[in-house]
């Protein structure tokens, strides 16, 4: 079943085209991954789909429903971004970021048992839940964005760049959770630059380049594609 579905989407800053008429779909269940080089609107569409940013045209449709405009009503609706930059609050506790990503909700028995959740993946999350989010490191950083993230009980999660100046320890534990996530229930769409390793995750991918997708194929496709290997992967 179609979970988000974006078709023939434009975005402009001034005059600089940004996205020219993209259009592409993720399945529920679904890891998806857009790849490309800096530049190519990996994260403006992203920013678009959580209504950060307004499209000149084109419409973006979750579980069936044209999305509203509103960012807080696209949480409520079952999206979560996880941004470049992982943007945690400084001066605010991991635990108190924590529940900043379950701002909205209201069932606060189900918000304890997600804090647990969250605890499971990130142990060292728990260990430093008093610790001001700003000490933390870059990699402890991005797990702490992540379950931000999943404490809106999101059905899709947006991740922008996750392993984004990260350590390759880091790197690696990032992916495995983003595919545990996965198993769990959670739909992802995930912008990565690091595209070997994005796609090795994948059920589907596909290549953005200047605004425009490219090409699409399931992961596993994208990895062995002569073109992708010489533009992404190095040969």
């Amino acid at each position: 079943m179609t979970l988000l579905d974006v078709s023939d989407l434009n975005v402009s800053y001034g005059a600089i085209k940004a996205v020219t008429g993209i259009s592409f779909h993720v399945d529920e269940g679904e890891i998806v991954s857009l790849i490309g080089a800096n530049g190519a609107g990996k994260s403006t569409t992203l920013l678009t789909i959580s209504g950060l940013i307004k499209p000149e045209s084109g419409t973006i449709s979750f579980s069936g429903e044209q999305l509203p405009r509103d960012p807080s009503k696209i949480v409520s609706a079952g999206i979560s971004q996880v941004p470049e930059g992982r943007h945690i609050f400084p001066g605010l506790t991991v635990l108190e970021n924590l529940q900043m990503g379950a701002f909205l909700r209201h069932d606060r028995d189900e918000i304890r048992s997600d804090y647990d959740r969250v605890f499971d993946h990130f142990p060292v999350l728990k260990q430093r839940r008093n610790q001001d989010a700003a000490t933390l490191s870059g990699g402890e950083q991005q797990m702490l964005a992540m379950g931000r993230a999943m404490m809106a009980r999101p059905k899709l999660m947006l991740l922008d760049e996750p392993s984004m100046g990260l350590a390759p320890l880091f790197i690696k534990e990032i992916f495995r959770i983003i595919k545990q996530i996965k198993e769990e229930g959670t739909t992802v769409l995930l912008i990565e630059q690091n595209a070997r390793t994005a796609l090795a995750i994948a059920d589907r991918g596909y290549v953005l380049e200047t605004g425009n997708i490219t090409m699409s194929g399931t992961g596993k496709e994208l990895l062995n594609d002569p073109a992708v290997k010489k533009a992404y992967l190095g040969g």
